[in-house]
């Protein structure tokens, strides 16, 4: 049986690989195919104030579709910026903003009209806009900017910005607008292999100032918040990682959490509380939303195509009679949980009516909305918005990478690669050792042409690193045939760099940067002496990548590893993924030379001063 097993494992993974070692040409050809179809990806929804209206956030065509809310027509399509992320209505409904992630803008619209009336710049990669009941400040979560920037709600000028998480993302303001409350989906600096800590950054617009900062312990990716309709309940949905102890332990205790914080007057601190339930697991918790009357919670679960409802009362009763901390508490959530609804594809973005009898699910990765009857908890209508009929290979690709695989559907590609991203964090996987080898998690964007895979290498190319070595140590069993695994592998190798911020769109560099440029790439150092090839940066570090897909030791090896021998990184949006080394320990650009490099091995840098050095970290940012 293992015999048969491991033949047609085998044989599987080489017809994939043949499979994908297509001219680029062809694999271009595919990618133009798809862009062509034009998928919606409906990521968020909102409902207009009469409740007639069913707004739709397309991310993939960039735009926002306007439907009628009770037969699903569409009324209106109106063109936004590129990857939209979030949008919100101003208080009295007359205006709309988007906020558009890859164009750093908000897009401002005339609800009235449906006409675009104003795009106005905003921080690194805008995730979230709201406004404040005075009509006056526009609040937008930069994801990339770690901070909120607040803009004059009548010009877009930009007033002043406010520190908030890493990866600030989502917004929500209290009913009464006394607070807006903004969460973050990567994980604050800690000290390596120490448990990961977040927020939820609480500010007054009223003053456009931090004033809270409600600390997460053991949370790793906070995405949407709700505020109940009298400010005294708040609910977070999020990730709770158990990256500290082997991956070994997916059987044993999972490797993630899915789980809410509540917080507020209702229950006077915030407290994590579980989702998941022995042997069925609730992957992703993205989206939430609360009953007008505090009755039900209801949260969207992007891994598991599914609605959690949750009885508040009964929560609120759980949460009084046991002894924290319960997060990890399986027999928790048969306790307050009245109902698991099936529904689309990727459930992200949610919206209930006013009266609370409906609730609205974007369906990110089939291209519907699922409306669901809150009095029966069952979908009664299900929106196809227009879009190709026809699934390409990518697609499919795409909801493999979003889909919860592994052992009993705990977690899946986006849990540790956020929106195709990374995570911030560090893992132990077990085939290295337990307690070895302790990786931190790279980008995956713009991967063509920088195999091997793997921090060691091990792994030639992506059929393996996303075929037999995740089917085995993942998800612990072998889920992909030939097509899912081909089409997942397309996916992750159509991932494109998103832009950089900080390079001129001309190409053109800074002093600054063209100083750092000359460090990287000089090759005698300030003593006069010759640096060896081997010890120079643009030498590891070479092509238009940043990587000579080969390995080296550079005297960055710590006593848990193995080996010394490293796979050498690319170095596309670099200023984005701290922290780094292998594995995590350099928590900043800064110190993998004025820490992590006493000997010189890995780059001549010890004879630089600090300015230099700043120089050489600028022009990195670039690449």
């Amino acid at each position: 049986m293992r015999r048969r097993f491991a033949i047609a494992t085998i044989c599987a993974a080489w017809m994939c690989w043949s499979a994908l070692w297509k001219p680029a040409a062809t694999v271009n050809a595919q990618l133009s195919e798809v862009e062509q179809e034009g998928y919606a990806s409906p990521l968020e929804v909102l409902l207009s104030p009469d409740g007639a209206r069913l707004y739709v956030l397309c991310q993939d065509t960039a735009q926002v579709r306007v439907l009628e809310a009770a037969t699903g027509q569409v009324l209106q399509t109106i063109p936004v910026g590129r990857q939209p992320r979030g949008f919100s209505f101003s208080p009295d409904g007359r205006r709309l903003f988007v906020a558009n992630s890859w164009d750093d803008t908000v897009t401002v619209i005339d609800t009235q009209s449906g006409q675009v009336k104003a795009t106005w710049a905003a921080g690194f990669e805008p995730s979230s806009v709201a406004e404040d009941r005075a009509e006056k400040t526009l609040f937008v979560a930069d994801r990339i900017g770690n901070n909120v920037t607040v803009l004059d709600a009548a010009t877009g000028a930009e007033k002043l910005t406010l520190e908030a998480g890493r990866g600030a993302s989502y917004l929500a303001m209290a009913a009464d607008g006394s607070r807006l409350y903004v969460t973050h989906v990567y994980p604050n600096p800690t000290p390596h292999r120490t448990p990961p800590k977040s927020e939820i950054t609480v500010i007054d617009p009223g003053r456009a100032q931090v004033v809270d900062r409600l600390l997460l312990p053991n949370i790793a990716g906070v995405f949407h918040v709700a505020i109940s309709r009298d400010g005294k309940l708040g609910v977070a949905a999020e990730l709770h990682p158990k990256n500290l102890v082997p991956l070994a332990h997916v059987e044993h205790g999972w490797a993630f959490v899915d789980t809410l914080t509540v917080f507020g007057a209702d229950v006077g601190r915030s407290v994590e509380v579980p989702l998941d339930e022995l042997d069925r697991y609730y992957a992703y918790s993205f989206g939430v939303a609360i009953a007008p009357d505090k009755s039900r919670i209801y949260v969207t679960h992007g891994g598991s195509d599914c609605v959690t409802v949750i009885d508040t009362k009964k929560m609120l009763a759980y949460i009084r009679e046991h002894p924290e901390p319960f997060a990890e508490d399986l027999s928790a959530s048969a306790n307050y949980v009245v109902g698991r609804i099936a529904v689309g594809k990727n459930p992200r973005g949610a919206a209930l009516s006013r009266d609370g009898a409906k609730f609205y699910v974007a369906n990110r990765l089939d291209d519907t909305i699922s409306v669901i009857d809150t009095r029966a908890n069952r979908v009664t209508q299900t929106i196809k918005l227009a879009g190709p009929e026809k699934v390409s290979a990518l697609r499919r690709g795409e909801q493999t990478f979003y889909k919860a695989y592994s052992f009993q559907g705990q977690f899946g590609c986006s849990n540790c690669h956020i929106d195709s991203t990374f995570d911030g964090l560090q893992w132990d996987l077990e085939p290295d050792g337990f307690g070895r080898d302790i990786v931190d998690n790279r980008l995956i964007e713009d991967l063509r042409g920088t195999e091997p895979f793997k921090w060691n290498g091990g792994n030639p190319t992506l059929v393996k690193e996303c075929g037999i070595r995740t089917e085995m140590y993942f998800w612990r069993s072998q889920n992909y045939d030939d097509r899912t695994l081909t089409d997942l592998v397309l996916y992750i190798r159509s991932l494109p760099s998103r832009p950089n911020r900080w390079r001129a769109a001309n190409g053109v560099l800074t002093p600054a940067q063209e100083r750092g440029r000359a460090v990287f790439y000089r090759t005698i150092d300030k003593l006069g002496q010759p640096i060896p090839q081997s010890n120079q940066c643009g030498y590891c570090h070479s092509g238009p990548k940043g990587t000579s897909q080969k390995s080296f030791d550079v005297g960055t090896g710590k006593p848990t590893d193995n080996s010394g021998l490293l796979d050498t990184p690319q170095l596309m949006s670099l200023a984005l993924t701290a922290p780094y080394l292998h594995d995590g320990s350099a928590k900043s650009l800064e110190e993998i030379w004025t820490v992590y490099n006493p000997h010189d091995r890995h780059g001549r840098t010890n004879d630089l001063t600090k300015d230099e050095l700043n120089d050489l970290v600028e022009y990195l940012r670039t690449r």
